[in-house]
């Protein structure tokens, strides 16, 4: 029984001195990784990962949020050209976040319905970040739904009312770490949501589960978010790899 980590940014610095023991770890537990882009500056890093683990590594492209910095028109270019140049997974991770910085919201919202469009366009699925601003895209999403926008809110923490407006759009939720805090307030939710619409990810290198948190994330500890899950949904854990599996390869690799 093996599992699929969603979203997982194992191509950053925090994994550069033990790389290899941590993906030698990820393949005893996984059968694939998704790696959602940052920005250009980790473009180089993400390819080299896939190059390196082909076949158990994807990785999608995007501008994540928190790196629009005012006019990020040459950013969105460069990352459309590789778009062009080869073929990726999702176009993600993308979306807008106002924990961090309000400052730039509206270049934000502009960036993330300019890579809404390439999905449309390129018929990929997408991959949302919504960190503070879960009705925001909510909304964004709903504008920019034509019938053929699908994917993940990455992360997703919101209500059972968001959740189901979620599913409505035709997207998954992405559950992480955040599931096995005892205070977080998530395992009530996610109980009403129907796991068919779960995907299981780590958000690796952050967002790390009990008993780990506070260090470093990593892929190999799905399968504690999976238990949890399996606890919540009162189901046995094989049923949630079987499930939460098929959702992430139907959505990544529609037939």
């Amino acid at each position: 029984m093996k599992f699929i980590d969603t979203h997982s940014h194992l191509y950053l610095d925090q994994f550069k001195e033990d790389l290899p023991q941590v993906m030698q770890r990820a393949k005893e537990v996984l059968e694939a990784v998704y790696l959602p882009n940052i920005d250009s500056s980790t473009i180089d890093a993400m390819h080299a990962l896939e190059a390196r683990y082909s076949g158990f590594c994807y990785a999608m492209m995007g501008l994540h949020p928190c790196s629009v910095k005012g006019n990020c028109q040459a950013e969105l270019e460069i990352l459309l050209q590789h778009l062009k140049e080869r073929s990726y997974v999702a176009i993600g991770e993308i979306g807008t976040d106002v924990y961090w910085d309000k400052t730039h919201i509206k270049e934000q919202e502009l960036a993330f319905r300019i890579q809404l469009n390439w999905a449309k366009d390129m018929n990929l699925p997408v991959v949302i970040h919504s960190r503070d601003s879960l009705d925001l895209n909510i909304k964004i999403v709903n504008e920019e739904q034509n019938g053929s926008l699908r994917g993940i809110f990455h992360c997703f923490n919101g209500t059972v009312e968001q959740s189901k407006a979620i599913i409505d759009l035709d997207f998954l939720v992405g559950v992480g770490g955040v599931l096995t805090f005892k205070n977080g307030g998530m395992r009530e939710i996610y109980s009403e949501i129907p796991i068919d619409k779960i995907v299981l990810e780590t958000d690796a290198p952050y967002l790390t589960p009990a008993p780990f948190r506070g260090k470093r994330n990593e892929s190999a500890y799905i399968p504690i978010i999976a238990e949890v899950l399996a606890e919540v949904k009162q189901k046995n854990i094989e049923e949630v790899a079987e499930q939460t599996n098929m959702n992430a390869t139907q959505l990544y690799h529609p037939k």
